[in-house]
């Protein structure tokens, strides 16, 4: 394809998004306002998974060793990689550094049990953890916080379940503005088409200006979106840090997560646009 013919396509394509400027804008603002929505529970799931995986690095299930055993049988149940021993002594050590050391002056570290520190690598196998340990000889007492553990695995499957189904219909409903838009440019343009197709012009010929519409509408939405969602965001994070709550959960930082949903933005409003453009004129092409 020549040059000059390449760049009549471009014009043509920018011609149609100025020609119906309101419907432009009304596409423009329908995308940011889909992907805005749709990056914003992208990076509440992210936030989440992040509680979460906090959760679990500093997640431990305690196993008390029974009374009954001497010292050297208790230090022999250890035989699991990452299972952590902790002495009488060492459990009194520790809540000493925990608590005000002087109220454990007159207690005796033989009032603590020996016990077990398991930290979980998944904490949705807690459960499980749990119920194999206290089927261990010589374990008396398992502690693991299940409530927790099922409460922020649910909280993170719901959320995850609720953002897939609304990116989905988020992205149906993006296509069908950015497609009546364009349709609206075609149908003014059909007797136009018409005789294109009667002097022999491609369908390709005919759909890339259109393309092009879609194209250049799909990235302006994208683009403006990632800025706004940048905003609201960082304006967000700021009020949960310097808030109650931040002394609870940590935040991801924007810029951890900026250049995979600039590119996922950036794509998302190309495919929208691209698909919307391609759709929108094949009816017209049918000659």
């Amino acid at each position: 394809m020549k040059l000059n013919r390449i760049g009549y396509l471009i014009k043509s394509g920018f011609k149609g998004i100025f020609s119906h400027g309101l419907m432009s804008f009304a596409s423009v603002t329908i995308i940011m306002a889909c992907l805005i929505i749709m990056g914003s529970f992208s990076l509440l799931i992210v936030n989440i998974n992040n509680i979460i995986d906090d959760l679990e690095n500093e997640n431990e299930v305690v196993a008390f060793v029974d009374e009954n055993l001497s010292d050297e049988a208790a230090q022999a149940l250890q035989n699991i990689s990452g299972v952590r021993f902790v002495s009488r002594e060492d459990a009194r050590t520790s809540f000493e550094e925990d608590y005000d050391k002087s109220l454990f002056s007159d207690i005796d570290s033989s009032v603590f049990r020996h016990r077990y520190v398991i930290n979980l690598a998944d904490i949705s196998l807690m459960g499980d953890t749990k119920a194999a340990l206290e089927s261990v000889d010589g374990i008396a007492k398992v502690n693991a916080h299940l409530e927790y553990a099922k409460g922020f695995i649910t909280v993170r499957n719901i959320v995850s379940v609720v953002s897939l189904v609304l990116i989905i219909l988020l992205t149906a409903v993006s296509l069908l503005i950015m497609t009546n838009t364009i349709k609206l440019a075609t149908f003014t343009r059909r007797e136009e088409i018409a005789i294109m197709k009667m002097v022999g012009a491609s369908n390709g010929f005919i759909r890339c200006p259109f393309v092009v519409e879609g194209l250049v509408l799909g990235l302006l939405g994208g683009g403006l979106a990632f800025l706004l969602e940048w905003g609201i965001y960082v304006l967000v994070c700021n009020k949960i840090v310097t808030g109650v709550t931040g002394t609870l959960i940590s935040v991801v930082a924007f810029s951890t997560v900026m250049w995979p949903l600039l590119i996922a933005f950036m794509a998302a409003g190309v495919l929208v646009g691209v698909i919307g453009g391609m759709t929108a004129i094949r009816n017209y092409l049918k000659v």
